[in-house]
């Protein structure tokens, strides 16, 4: 048998669909290999993935040097090098100091009740439908309003951050874009860029008390403080605060509606959620890798890797290697130890982890215990992005019982704003018309 020596095939659409089978290909080669397709290392072995994540021989800056970037893609290129997430220290950790106590577990846990109001709305309005395309009607739309919430960032103007944000992370996710579709990323951040500008330096709009918005607008406001940085970070905020929670919502949906048994657990078993979202997160991560590069030559699992060499840490092999998750491919809730990588290690720790899991937590129990009969549709197979790094669906089609004329239903909790107001018009919130805002 042939072996697979490049990552590259997971593009094609027929691999999507049986992605973890050839990330077992891959590792059954090597758990570490130089694809020369894509001029970089891959990493798919849960022991070289962990231990990669924290060597500080690895640097996270993504784009070392601009001028070797495209035209097209450079404006993109030079906001995404001043995010947190594509710097290392010391400026990882003063950027993440300077809104991580928004994201902390107490802090979090206060938006509970907000989460569940947007969710009782939503699931409200598709009830008596009988029908709901899990992506578009609620893997979308909750996380987005949330997190505009936490920004202080008004209702009307909403669907175009959603608008602005796909071709973002679309480049993100994919660095074989043509020239176009990179113009296009570039453009959408700059207006992203001069939104968040004008947001947190208006007068006309003060921002909420407490909010995100205002932490920010208050650093802002420090002359040491570099604003353009702020709103760089503010980007990024508001693009991985719903992408990822929003695939991994969609994701999870699908797990569960292909493991009707384990499905009828979690209902049985309703303490086991907070569990089920780990294995989940597990199952079928909405991030899939992790771009690193050697600051100098090191060794990393018997390789040499070269100062400057790319190695793509592949999340997504790593939660399915058989040497930490026994019967990888079986969704378990009671499964035994294991850290999955779902939202990384180290200092590059998802910074809005316990965000993602509450929404989480809050949609899967609704969904269990809110729509009787819960099935795929089967209209359309679901069907997968084209993209390496983010594992989301396009569309999720499913069905199940309407409530009857004489079932009250839950009492439907005020948003205070969180969901858009075109719900109330029978109209899916924050589905921008095509090809913009």
């Amino acid at each position: 048998m042939r072996t697979t020596t490049s990552l590259l095939p997971a593009f094609r659409p027929q691999v999507q669909e049986r992605l973890y089978d050839f990330y077992e290909e891959l590792r059954a080669g090597d758990e570490l290999f130089w694809d020369r397709h894509l001029s970089a290392w891959i990493a798919t072995g849960h022991a070289v993935v962990s231990s990669a994540t924290g060597n500080p021989g690895l640097s996270s800056v993504r784009y070392p040097d601009l001028d070797a970037v495209s035209e097209e893609l450079r404006p993109l290129a030079a906001v995404l090098s001043r995010q947190m997430l594509y710097n290392d220290a010391p400026d990882h950790s003063r950027l993440r100091g300077l809104i991580s106590k928004a994201f902390s577990p107490r802090a979090v846990e206060t938006l509970r009740a907000r989460i569940s109001a947007a969710v009782d709305e939503i699931i409200a309005q598709a009830a008596p439908t009988g029908r709901m395309d899990i992506v578009a009607d609620l893997a979308r739309p909750l996380p987005l309003a949330i997190i505009c919430d936490l920004l202080d960032v008004p209702e009307k103007d909403r669907p175009a951050l959603t608008a602005w944000s796909e071709p973002v992370a679309e480049a993100i996710g994919n660095s074989r874009l043509d020239a176009d579709r990179n113009r296009e990323a570039s453009q959408s951040m700059a207006d992203m860029l001069a939104y968040f500008r004008e947001l947190l330096t208006s007068s006309q709009t003060p921002a909420a008390p407490d909010s995100l918005r205002a932490l920010v607008a208050a650093q802002a406001e420090n002359s040491d403080q570099d604003l353009d940085e702020l709103l760089a970070n503010c980007a990024l905020l508001l693009i991985a605060g719903h992408e990822t929670t929003t695939h991994f919502i969609g994701n999870a949906t699908l797990a569960l509606l292909q493991h009707p048994d384990a499905a009828d657990q979690l209902r049985k078993r309703p303490d086991l959620i907070p569990a089920a979202v780990e294995e989940l997160l597990r199952y079928d991560a909405p991030v899939q890798l992790m771009l690193r590069r050697a600051r100098h030559d090191l060794d990393l699992a018997g390789r040499t890797i070269a100062e400057g060499q790319t190695v793509l840490l592949v999340c997504g092999a790593a939660n399915r290697d058989p040497a930490v998750f026994p019967d990888p491919h079986v969704l378990d809730f009671e499964r035994p130890g294991g850290r999955h990588m779902a939202f990384g290690h180290g200092p590059h720790f998802c910074l809005g982890a316990a965000l993602a899991r509450l929404e989480g937590t809050v949609v899967l129990e609704a969904l269990l215990t809110r729509l009787p009969d819960l099935r795929l549709d089967g209209t359309e197979p679901p069907t997968w992005r084209r993209s390496l790094n983010f594992r989301g669906l396009t569309r999720l089609d499913v069905a199940f019982t309407p409530p009857s004329d004489d079932d009250s239903g839950p009492r439907v909790v005020s948003t205070g704003g969180s969901v858009d107001a075109a719900s109330h018009a029978g109209e899916c919130p924050y589905r921008p018309e095509p090809g913009g805002a």
